[in-house]
């Protein structure tokens, strides 16, 4: 029936994802201390920061709201056995193989970028298949011996889902607490637990991309995991958004200004209660931004879009590929001091077409595809008439 696809989802999954890419392009180019990254060019610029701020607080929240969304549609139809052992698949295969393929150059050009890893990939490569030791501070994982990197967020989907389908018969039995919300209410009730969460545990767990002592993150991902699921397709909440969308998007940005501002403005030590009273202010911009964008998805992006069919299958293997194929880019031209235009363009521009070419690579080698997470032809042929019919992906 009309009412039941979703192509907002679809779409807003392939932008998301798209502005990651982005994200991570534009890392290379930020200026700034606490703007560290595996890389940086000879051109970094302060100018980025306030974008990037604003993109930062909120994308990867909306990913996991969509990784929420998406385990909604795949349960309607799958026991939740065959639904942890599907997940489990495309989400554990991928990871591995990034690791052990995709991922490896990335701490390669980190190491000799800080002096702390001897040229030579092959050698490299070697050393970190030995699970040798690496010098201090030599790339980011050092202290592991290997690193996940950007594949950090399949991890913690796949200990979301698990978690996830242990709590399915409580959470069942409990009422949605996002149905009944309308107007004001829910744009601040769902900010509540994320304010909470932060005032809470962020004094206490950094941002390490820890698995096992990421509690601060986890906190907040998980709770944007359910608010994905409980959003599902529950018509008056999404319906609401519709209507709230401009609201939300107004509220978000005067917020984000004043919040900015404290940031740029006061000094990085401030009193406990003046922290306290910024962090409220970063949830509830987050969960405004993100009711804004559910919202204008919902009215503009709810439709058969020609290119959907191919971005839902592009999504993951660029997702597994982009990080690495920057940083390659990256480690060849920043050396050559090409420019502050043309190095930026040469590297989004080698980036965007590696994982094309790299994806038509892939989806035509069936061992690779599920290597990338790209379903088998016959499976995914399936997943299109499911997706026909639900309008939403049922990927990562």
């Amino acid at each position: 029936m009309p009412s039941s696809r979703r192509h907002d989802i679809d779409a807003l999954r392939a932008i998301a994802f798209g502005l990651l890419i982005l994200y991570h392009w534009a890392m290379l180019y930020v200026g700034g201390e606490d703007w560290g990254w595996h890389l940086k060019s000879a051109y970094t610029t302060e100018v980025i920061q306030l974008p990037m701020l604003a993109v930062n607080r909120w994308r990867m929240d909306l990913i996991f709201l969509i990784s929420g969304l998406s385990v909604h549609f795949l349960l309607r139809d799958t026991r939740i056995g065959r639904f942890i052992a599907l997940r489990s698949w495309r989400l554990l295969l991928p990871l591995v193989f990034g690791m052990w393929v995709v991922v490896p150059i990335q701490p390669y050009a980190e190491g000799v970028a800080n002096g702390l890893v001897q040229p030579g990939f092959l050698a490299f490569l070697a050393r970190y298949y030995a699970g040798s030791t690496w010098p201090e501070g030599a790339f980011a994982g050092w202290e592991h011996g290997f690193t996940w990197n950007h594949l950090w967020y399949l991890a913690y989907l796949w200990t979301y889902t698990v978690v996830f389908a242990l709590l399915l018969p409580l959470l069942r039995r409990l009422p949605n607490p996002l149905a009944k919300l309308r107007g004001v209410w829910l744009l601040i009730v769902p900010a509540i637990p994320l304010a909470v969460f932060t005032l809470l545990l962020q004094p206490h767990f950094e941002d390490t991309g820890d698995l096992v002592h990421d509690w601060f993150r986890h906190s907040v991902y998980f709770t944007m995991f359910l608010y994905g699921w409980w959003l599902g397709t529950n018509d008056a909440v999404w319906n609401e958004l519709a209507r709230l969308r401009r609201r939300a998007l107004v509220s978000a940005v005067g917020l984000f200004a004043f919040y900015a501002a404290c940031v740029f403005v006061l000094p990085e030590q401030v009193s406990e209660s003046l922290q306290a009273i910024i962090w409220i202010l970063r949830s509830l911009y987050i969960w405004w931004m993100l009711c804004a964008i559910l919202g204008y998805g919902r009215t503009y992006l709810d439709r058969p879009f020609a290119w959907l069919p191919w971005a839902n299958e592009a999504v993951y293997p660029w997702y597994v590929l982009h990080q690495s194929l920057i940083v390659a880019i990256a480690f060849v031209l920043v050396p050559m001091h090409v420019g502050p235009v043309a190095e930026p363009i040469l590297v989004l521009a080698g980036t965007v077409a590696g994982c094309a070419l790299l994806h038509a690579l892939i989806r035509r080698v069936p061992l690779l595809r599920p290597m990338f997470g790209v379903k088998r032809r016959q499976a995914s042929a399936a997943s299109m008439s499911l997706a026909r019919d639900s309008g939403v992906s049922v990927g990562a």
